[in-house]
């Protein structure tokens, strides 16, 4: 396929590229970004550069992070350094701090890697104001959802403890070449300048969150026996009867302060 001036490039399934070809859909995601000039954005996986170019329009510069090195050679060709910094290499370990503070952070992510990735965000969420990327339907919803909810999840809780969300437009599979076997959507994240419910050990917090969903269908009792006890539930007012998925990101934070400080 060609894209706008790029040349035929093949979809590499290692690197998980399905390419966005959906004009309406491309122009939707730049006005809901709504870069101005000056904006500190970094575009994850440029592919085809079909955000790039209309990014760009609105931009004095832009930054993306691309693994793919066929598709950086056609993006060198068509950029010069004023306009495109390529930053080659692995998202997954790519330092977003080196590239400072207020960072916006946009792209249609791989959707082998996009759990991973979301996390990746959470920890240099200090470093940027918001994130707009597509992803996998069924990944944002479980972001997205509340306590109680069937999607309700481990990514839910670590998520909605540093960010507010929003899903913003569901994406369908003809928008993509190839096209995917899922329904994708667009996501809005936008780190809390101060965090609603902050954990006394955040190390704690997450490894109590990732115990008490390791086994869905068991009770709090179960999951966290040895973590806490039924007393410590109650001083808490918490059914330790409860399932992890029926518990909200400050009830996990109470279980947690509570965890870090017998310890």
């Amino acid at each position: 396929m060609t894209a706008k001036g790029i040349a035929k490039h093949i979809p590499r399934k290692r690197f998980g590229q399905n390419f966005l070809v959906d004009d309406g859909i491309i122009d939707s995601i730049v006005n809901a970004i709504a870069p101005q000039r000056g904006d500190n954005l970094v575009e994850i996986g440029p592919g085809l550069g079909a955000l790039t170019a209309p990014l760009l329009s609105r931009l004095d510069h832009l930054q993306v992070v691309e693994i793919d090195r066929d598709l950086i050679a056609q993006l060198r060709e068509r950029y010069g350094a004023n306009q495109l910094t390529i930053h080659e290499g692995d998202v997954l370990e790519f330092d977003f701090a080196s590239l400072g503070h207020d960072l916006r952070v946009a792209g249609n992510l791989p959707y082998n890697i996009s759990t991973p990735l979301l996390f990746r965000f959470a920890e240099f969420a200090g470093h940027i104001r918001d994130v707009h990327v597509m992803l996998q339907r069924e990944v944002v919803e479980r972001m997205v959802a509340a306590p109680g909810d069937s999607e309700f999840s481990r990514l839910s809780v670590m998520l909605q403890y540093r960010f507010d969300m929003e899903m913003l437009f569901e994406v369908p599979p003809e928008s993509f070449d190839p096209a995917p076997k899922v329904e994708s959507a667009v996501v809005r994240l936008m780190p809390y300048a101060s965090l609603p419910h902050p954990a006394r050990d955040e190390a704690v917090f997450s490894s109590v969150v990732a115990r008490a969903f390791s086994q869905r269908r068991k009770t709090l009792r179960n999951t966290l026996k040895g973590v806490i006890t039924d007393t410590d539930f109650a001083r808490l007012n918490i059914d330790p009867g409860a399932r992890a998925q029926e518990l909200s990101v400050a009830d996990f934070v109470r279980i947690a302060d509570a965890v870090a400080a017998s310890a």
